[in-house]
């Protein structure tokens, strides 16, 4: 059977009727439950036990090579069937000719009585020929799925630039997942806003259950419920704030049962509603407004950190994985800051202090100790550095420590920055005017040598990071073999960060 190791494939999967539907393919069903299945994948094989190389939802095909003189057998085609069933197939595709003439008989009998959907396959047809038509209706289907994600991101985009934005984003969901939407408050019953056709009271109040979830201290971030009282209908409740601790407000629907295209929508729609109805858009209740004047008037960092209500602050460095490409605003929102900065290798942020970091799905983050404002300049190098390491050890998330037992700053703390930073600087003079040499080494160093590593970490090849690494030591005239070495050499870096 397959699990958890194996899932099904991010494509839309295909009704085996619209399979049966084509003229072209000619395919029968002569067996089996006859309401309709989704097809995932296709899969050709003739051995006696396809169960450990199926995934689940697979249309298995196969000519009957492996049946021979036993075609006859219940007792083996009983098996047989047995095995594809608990494999997850969906159905059997059997080829007709060269093997047999026909489906064997038994065969039709035991996929009747093990509940495996028995297609036949006419000589005219080759196998190739069912692939391909799976693949193209997977193409086509995804591709229709795309369709509907662009139409509806840029749908409420639009929405959320117009005037009254949060009614306006309500009324696009809902008329996107042909349901209701609403945000309240953290009971669920408080309703800032509404639309779409207005569900009955029990529905109402499971929502208003689901809203209360996600709106507590530590509650998780969406939750939702299919009742089975045969109405068809979805309940949903997404937290609006991310991860902040005082999110009070929680986006709720009542529709159909959702398919990936429109949870797509709705997560969407939630980011946008973290960002209207949250501390995001009320930048002067926070001060954050205040401060951002003041700073280009003049003011210094230290004057106007009162402003933003909290004495320390977490540097964030994120960099999107690869296939990700959710905005800046939807990371801000999971990690519960307005404080946000997209770059072009990274987005920073910054995080009160009191509020904690976790994974940010489809990110790779680096984070910092808590710094106070005075501190943020160095909070920032070590975020980078941190996310150097996340990305070279395939990390969701890494944090910076500092040096020495207990975070006390280790060896380091006992020179005199100033002494401390003329002596790195005369230590790495051969370097002066390389920076690229000393990115390499400080990199190299910091993922103890390992040339893959540092090579995954700077996007460049491992070649190049022996080329620089090796230039690096013949301009510092120094063995970096030598563990002493290394250490002054890292030291004499991180001085001058």
């Amino acid at each position: 059977m397959a699990d958890a190791s194996h899932p099904l494939p991010p494509t839309p999967g295909v009704p085996l009727s619209a399979l049966l539907a084509r003229a072209d393919l000619g395919l029968r069903q002569i067996a089996g439950p006859r309401e309709d299945a989704t097809v995932h994948w296709v899969h050709t094989s003739e051995m006696a036990d396809p169960e450990p190389y199926l995934l689940d939802g697979e249309l298995l095909l196969t000519a009957g090579v492996h049946l021979d003189a036993a075609a006859g057998a219940g007792t083996y085609l009983d098996g047989y069937a047995e095995r594809t069933v608990a494999a997850g197939a969906v159905a059997l595709g059997f080829g007709v000719a060269p093997v047999h003439d026909a489906v064997p008989r038994a065969l039709v009998a035991a996929c009747d009585r093990h509940g495996l959907r028995l297609l036949e396959v006419p000589q005219e047809t080759p196998f190739t020929a069912v692939e391909s038509a799976v693949w193209e209706a997977m193409t086509e289907a995804r591709h229709r799925e795309l369709t509907r994600v662009s139409e509806g991101q840029r749908a409420l985009a639009a929405a959320a630039g117009g005037p009254d934005p949060v009614p306006a984003v309500l009324r696009t969901l809902a008329r996107r997942v042909n349901g209701w939407a609403a945000v309240t408050g953290a009971g669920g019953e408080d309703e800032l806003a509404a639309a779409g056709t207005r569900p009955p009271a029990s529905a109402l109040t499971a929502v208003a259950r689901l809203a209360r979830r996600v709106t507590v201290p530590g509650g998780p971030a969406s939750a939702g419920e299919s009742p089975a009282d045969g109405a068809g209908r979805h309940f949903a409740a997404y937290a609006l704030g991310g991860r902040a601790p005082d999110r009070t407000l929680a986006l709720t629907v009542v529709a159909p049962p959702p398919d990936p295209a429109a949870r797509t929508v709705v997560g969407v729609a939630a980011v946008l509603l973290s960002l209207l109805t949250g501390p995001y858009a009320a930048a002067a209740d926070g001060g954050h407004s205040a401060a951002l004047v003041r700073l280009l008037l003049g003011d210094s960092p230290a004057e106007v950190a009162p402003l933003l209500k909290h004495a320390h602050w977490a540097v964030v460095h994120a960099r999107a994985r690869r296939g990700h490409d959710a905005p800046a605003a939807a990371l801000a929102a999971g990690l519960g800051t307005p404080l946000v900065a997209p770059g072009a290798d990274a987005v920073r942020a910054l995080v009160p202090a009191d509020r904690e970091i976790g994974p940010q799905p489809g990110w790779t983050l680096g984070v910092s100790e808590p710094v106070p404002v005075s501190g943020l300049t160095a909070g920032d190098a070590h975020a980078a550095a941190a996310l150097r390491r996340a990305v070279a050890a395939r990390r969701p998330l890494v944090r910076h420590r500092s040096p020495g037992v207990g975070g006390t700053g280790g060896l380091a703390s006992l020179v005199p920055p100033a002494e401390a930073k003329a002596h790195a600087a005369a230590v790495l003079a051969p370097l002066d005017g390389a920076p690229a040499l000393r990115g390499t080494l400080h990199t190299w160093l910091s993922l103890h040598g390992s040339w893959d590593r540092t090579a995954t970490a700077l996007g460049i090849h491992r070649n190049t990071v022996r080329q620089r690494v090796a230039r690096a030591a013949a301009l510092l005239d120094t063995d970096l073999d030598d563990p002493d070495v290394r250490m002054e050499l890292w030291f004499a870096l991180g001085a001058l960060s």
